[in-house]
């Protein structure tokens, strides 16, 4: 490995184990066995080195979700939509989780600018990514629509299934409620249509 990647795995160690707020240059630097230079030279700066890492920290974890590309269930079905959130509350208990620092940097993302400005701009990429995981088939163009509409939905049930979790593990959703409430609402709106 060069110094980009081992920066990228240091910066990684770091942020599991002091947050994006506690972690310096210095950290990361030890951590990795570069020097501060090298951070400028390859990232620009600690914050743009940590939102990086952050980012790599989130597509590492997402193979959890669709069980390494083994979902059992049919793409669409409230099955497909029961397994994958299933997958992903199993992630948060698991020991090194990452979601704490999402929390952190939503809360502190005023002091790290830098930081909340690249991982906003990965959200969207983000939706585009997970769309596949409930729906099937390949991650879908840009400029498809369903970014916009189905990502950005999934996306919003992630971050306040990771909100209540963070808060409180014992009562955050399950699968079976999260799905259960899709079922009640898929029926509400079925029986108004049908109005």
């Amino acid at each position: 490995m060069g110094h980009r990647e081992d920066l990228l795995e240091g910066a990684k160690r770091c942020l599991l184990e002091k947050g994006f707020v506690r972690t310096t240059a210095r950290d990361i630097v030890k951590e990795s066995g570069t020097n501060l230079a090298s951070i400028g030279y390859h990232y620009g700066s600690k914050d743009a080195l940590l939102g990086q890492a952050y980012i790599a920290l989130v597509e590492d974890s997402s193979d959890q979700f669709d069980g390494g590309g083994e979902l059992a269930t049919a793409p669409g079905s409230l099955e497909r939509f029961h397994e994958v959130w299933g997958n992903v509350i199993e992630s948060m208990g698991k020991p090194g989780s990452i979601w704490h620092l999402g929390i952190e940097l939503v809360a502190m993302g005023d002091k790290l600018p830098a930081v909340r400005d690249l991982v906003a701009k990965a959200q969207r990429e983000g939706g585009r990514g997970v769309i596949p995981m409930f729906m099937g088939g390949e991650e879908p163009p840009a400029d498809d629509p369903a970014v916009d509409t189905l990502g950005k939905l999934y996306m919003t049930l992630m971050s306040g299934l990771i909100t209540q979790y963070m808060l409180d593990p014992e009562t955050a959703p399950t699968a079976d409620e999260l799905t259960e409430g899709v079922r009640q609402l898929m029926a509400a709106t079925d029986r108004t249509s049908q109005a």
